[in-house]
């Protein structure tokens, strides 16, 4: 359902919507991913490196005591937490690397949120000898502090950016200004399904296998697929990653969960499908939080992966076509869900996947005790115990 017939659009979504300056790094960037996603030989290399350096697969854990305190479906936690670097995000980016490494380039450069990606980019420019610099809202540095300082141990330049909302947009901003700057030893790591053509293809890609060992292990495990995929959403690269294999199978529910910060009814909230409208930014046609004038709008979370004002253009498509949901996950109940986590399975999730469970919660109790909900733990929640103390009025060091 999602085969898009022009390469680089989903229905009426995606595109390049670029400078000139980065037309030929996209071309030659689109080329390359073209010669090699196929290519033996690299997919070898990249297997090995998922499952040698990374942990793959991760595991699919079944939540027994959350699914008999809650008391309707069964629950299954796709352990995305276990992998190196402790997220989903170490997927796309050894991908990326490798690719880049192929096409002869020497230094990777990243935006990152959360930290997660620039600590994933971080790793593997150490692993492959290349140089790397990371772009991250100063809003950002200070709510992840760890995760700064994570980069710089692994031999990475972190620049805090202090233009507009100083957080995730403008990295990403400040990360397209670099690579247009120095294109010719460069490659820029894109961090989520978003961005020009053929960036949300290639990070989707990388992020399939998530999915592809979703159903794998569930019809091991359970003979048959889940009922419901859920993953939290804000570029959206770990839920398409969990949803892509199962796009097809109309019997399975795809639910994306986005930030609704203090309210999709208040200006704090990065829900871009429940508040959003079309628009074009950061190279591509999607759905975007904007202002009455058209701008950008600033947008909030507690979550700084899920602090972005758009979301990818296939999930744009998916909603467009009915095929996903998107739902809409406020601070408190995200806050919530990663404390009943945490304290029900032992499992500290990621702020950002826990507006997953807090929506698995809510719906789980109401379906049969035959239904399979799968829920995509995207990330480990160390990196937020500081920022949900804080939340909770105790203060913590970090």
């Amino acid at each position: 359902m999602s085969k898009n017939s022009t390469p680089g659009r989903f229905g009426a979504h995606g595109g390049q919507y670029i400078p000139e300056t980065l037309m030929n790094a996209v071309i030659e960037l689109e080329k390359a991913y073209v010669r090699f996603k196929d290519d033996p030989g690299f997919n070898e290399e990249l297997t090995a490196l998922f499952n040698e350096y990374a942990g793959r697969p991760s595991r699919l854990y079944y939540a027994g005591k959350m699914t008999k305190d809650l008391g309707g479906a069964k629950i299954y936690l796709k352990r995305e937490d276990l992998n190196h670097t402790g997220s989903h995000k170490i997927n796309n980016v050894l991908g990326q690397a490798l690719l880049a490494k192929k096409m002869g380039k020497t230094r990777l450069i990243a935006e990152t949120g959360a930290g997660q990606h620039g600590v994933a980019t971080a790793t593997a420019a150490a692993l492959l000898d290349m140089e790397c610099v990371v772009f991250m809202g100063e809003e950002d540095t200070k709510r992840q502090a760890l995760n700064v300082y994570r980069m710089r141990l692994l031999g990475a330049t972190v620049i805090p950016v202090t233009t507009g909302t100083a957080t995730l947009k403008d990295a990403v901003s400040e990360a397209f200004r670099e690579w247009t700057r120095r294109i010719d030893d460069t490659h820029y790591c894109l961090g989520s399904v978003m961005g020009p053509h053929p960036f949300p293809t290639i990070v989707r890609d990388f992020q399939a296998v998530i999915s592809r060992e979703i159903k794998q292990q569930i019809l091991e495990k359970e003979g048959r697929l889940p009922d419901a995929v859920m993953a939290c959403v804000g570029g959206g690269s770990n839920s398409i990653g969990s949803f892509y294999h199962f796009i097809e199978d109309e019997s399975v529910r795809l639910i994306g969960c986005e930030a609704a910060g203090r309210g999709t009814d208040t200006f704090e909230t990065a829900a871009t499908i429940a508040t959003g409208r079309l628009g074009i930014f950061h190279g591509m046609k999607s759905y975007f939080c904007q202002d009455e004038y058209g701008q950008i709008a600033p947008v909030y979370s507690i979550s700084a992966g899920l602090d972005y004002p758009g979301i990818g253009p296939e999930h744009a498509y998916l909603h467009d076509t009915g095929r996903a949901e998107y739902v809409p996950v406020t601070d408190e109940e995200a806050v919530c869900a990663f404390e009943y986590l945490s304290r029900t399975e032992g499992i500290i999730p990621a702020i950002e996947s826990a507006h997953a469970v807090a929506h698995a919660m809510k719906i789980a109790p109401s379906m049969d005790p035959d239904k399979i909900i799968v829920i995509t733990i995207s990330g480990r929640g160390d990196k937020d115990c500081a920022a949900i103390a804080r939340y909770r009025g105790e203060d913590i060091s970090e």
